[in-house]
């Protein structure tokens, strides 16, 4: 009977076979940063997966293949940076040196300041009166540097801003990790319902009033829920937001417009999402979500990078038979260890000489109360022939720790080989559920590093393993 697929698969990796992907389901990434199509790359996933360093891998490919890039990463942390060899990365792209190529690419990397790419919106879309107060006003302060979604919403910007400029033909977004990396999708959507929303027309409502008649409305229809806020807010809070809310008015249309437009820029032929994730069951677990999620807001999936793969350089042997060899050498050491001399007591030599000898050691003193005495003659050859038995028996000694210290380390190297071996069967397993779950992806494997990637040699490394 034929076994199933599956079973056969399974099979395979518990004997630690490696089992290359299919070459159909492969992702080519060159193919995909080559393509002048390609205008925008957006890398999404958990936290600790590699979406920084891929994304700075990838887009340092692509400048070295000819294209004009910049990286804007919406992680605050410093690791784009310290890769790229610049001392800091803020809100304005600064260009990355040491970039090599036959083509005229160049990179460049940024990093999203939320708040200064707030108060670019409101200087760049309010006079200059009106800006000052608004960025002046206690609330906007607030709200720029840390309101929730806040972040989201002005890395669409970010985004939107960067496309309209058309100075680089590529684009590489790194999200912020966890399921919020998905969040400025839900960005345009959560903006307008805020700027419609009940409470944002009720503050606005006596500013568009204005003279008498808002004032009566005023302290008619919003003095009890003025009184409310006031409470909970405090009266200066209050007035805070309803200043802000009157100097926005003006503004608040084109959010809302600039964040339609980057939302169906990001559902264009011209973007490619690509999905990070480790071999491990809950980064895939949240890779699944992001695929379904993006294919639930129709958004351009590329593929899944399956980042820090482990591999081995003997994989035809497998765990069990690293186990079995390493035990074998154990168990030969059990009746032939150094410290004891068992074998060397239960040697038949040994038990023949102490049955020969047994009549006479009755009538000798026992080792214990006296050492045995050996008579030598007082002729040189025979003291250096004594000299000689006792570097021969600290040879033998020295040469008997030395093969047990070999094999106890043979023994150590080969569990740790069967260790990978389980790793290396667990994440192909990992790996088989996610691609059978989603057949329609495809994947690209990026074999470990032996260490951290800091440096732009570590990212072209990343490189040439994500498309190799």
């Amino acid at each position: 009977m034929t076994p199933e697929p599956a079973r056969t698969s399974d099979s395979a990796a518990a004997s630690g076979a490696a089992r290359p992907l299919d070459p159909a389901r492969a992702l080519d990434v060159d193919a995909l940063i080559d393509d002048p199509k390609t205008r925008i790359v957006v890398c999404c996933g958990s936290g600790g997966v590699g979406k920084t360093t891929t994304a700075a891998a990838i887009g340092l490919r692509a400048a070295e293949r000819g294209r004009k890039v910049v990286v804007l990463t919406i992680d605050p942390a410093r690791r784009l940076a310290q890769s790229m060899g610049i001392d800091r990365l803020d809100n304005v792209p600064r260009r990355v040196k040491d970039v090599e190529g036959d083509g005229d690419g160049e990179l460049h990397a940024m990093m999203l300041d939320m708040k200064r790419t707030f108060d670019e919106i409101v200087e760049a879309h309010a006079d200059k009166e009106r800006a000052a107060a608004i960025l002046a006003n206690p609330f906007y302060q607030s709200l720029s540097a840390g309101f929730a979604g806040t972040q989201e919403y002005m890395a669409m910007e970010k985004l939107g801003q960067l496309r309209s400029r058309d100075e680089w033909d590529l684009i590489v977004v790194d999200t912020p990790p966890s399921r919020s990396a998905l969040d400025f999708l839900d960005a345009p959507k959560r903006l307008g319902s805020f700027l419609d929303g009940k409470l944002i027309r009720l503050l606005m409502a006596p500013a568009k009033v204005g003279g008498r008649a808002g004032m009566k409305f005023l302290n008619v229809g919003m003095s009890m829920m003025t009184g409310a806020l006031g409470k909970l807010l405090g009266g200066p809070l209050l007035r805070d937001v309803q200043t802000f809310v009157a100097a926005m008015d003006t503004m608040f249309g084109g959010f809302r417009t600039r964040a339609d437009a980057t939302y169906r820029l990001l559902q264009a032929p011209g973007t490619a999402f690509l999905v990070v994730a480790s071999p491990e069951r809950d980064a895939l677990r949240e890779a699944a979500y992001f695929v379904e999620r993006l294919a639930a807001d129709d958004m351009p999936l590329a593929g899944l990078v399956l980042n820090r793969v482990h591999g081995s350089g003997a994989a035809h042997l497998s765990a069990e038979r690293a186990l079995a060899a390493a035990e074998n050498l154990e168990e030969s050491r059990i009746v032939d260890q150094g410290d004891g001399k068992v074998g060397d007591r239960n040697s038949p030599d040994n038990l023949l000489s102490s049955e020969t000898s047994q009549p006479s050691e009755a009538s000798q003193p026992s080792e214990t109360s006296r050492p045995p005495e050996i008579s030598v003659p007082s002729e040189a050859p025979h003291e250096t022939t004594t000299s000689d038995a006792a570097d021969t028996t600290d040879t033998t000694d020295t040469s008997d720790a030395s093969d047990a210290s070999v094999e106890q380390l043979t023994a150590g190297l080969l569990r740790l080989h069967a260790e990978r071996m389980r790793l290396l069967a667990r994440e192909q397993r990992t790996r088989d559920r996610f691609t059978a779950l989603h057949p329609e992806v495809a994947v690209a494997e990026v074999a470990a590093l032996p260490g951290d990637v800091h440096d732009l040699a570590g990212l072209r490394a990343i490189g040439d393993r994500l498309t190799g």
